[in-house]
């Protein structure tokens, strides 16, 4: 039956489930904000490593394109496969044993990744935006489907 829920769930799953990608899209969307307002800092950061200051422009791309597509529910599991690759690579950033709130950015790392794994096990859930030509000739809207 198109619409019915698979065994299992429930809407307050559907809604925890959309939730949860939304907050983790947040990280991404906002990093993606603070490297374009200001990206002196992630320069800096890059340089550091001994990195172009460039790189930081295909990664804020990154970052706002996926953190969008994980709010809209769109491509879910490829990307939140690659936001937690993308997160536990800059992790090693932030890994400096003496400093204690880089350190702290360290763990906060691996638990997005640990959420983004969560999502690349699981999908997007029910609650996403659908592309594509529907027989009523709308596009894009919010459905209730299982990925």
């Amino acid at each position: 039956m198109p619409g019915a829920r698979p065994a299992g769930t429930t809407r307050a799953g559907d809604w925890a489930t959309l939730a949860g990608r939304c907050l983790i899209a947040a990280l991404f969307v906002a990093g993606a904000v603070q490297k374009f307002v200001d990206p002196e800092p992630a320069r800096a950061l890059l340089a550091g490593w001994a990195l172009p200051g460039w790189a930081i422009w295909p990664a804020a791309v990154f970052n706002l394109s996926a953190g969008l597509a994980l709010i809209a529910g769109i491509a879910v599991r490829p990307l939140a496969a690659m936001l937690a690759a993308y997160c536990a690579v800059t992790s090693l950033f932030h890994l400096v044993p003496e400093d204690p709130w880089q350190m702290s950015i360290f763990v906060k790392n691996w638990a997005i990744a640990g959420g983004c794994l969560v999502l690349a096990a699981h999908g997007a859930g029910r609650l996403r935006v659908r592309m594509g030509l529907r027989s009523g000739g709308g596009r894009d809207r919010l459905r209730g489907t299982q990925e």
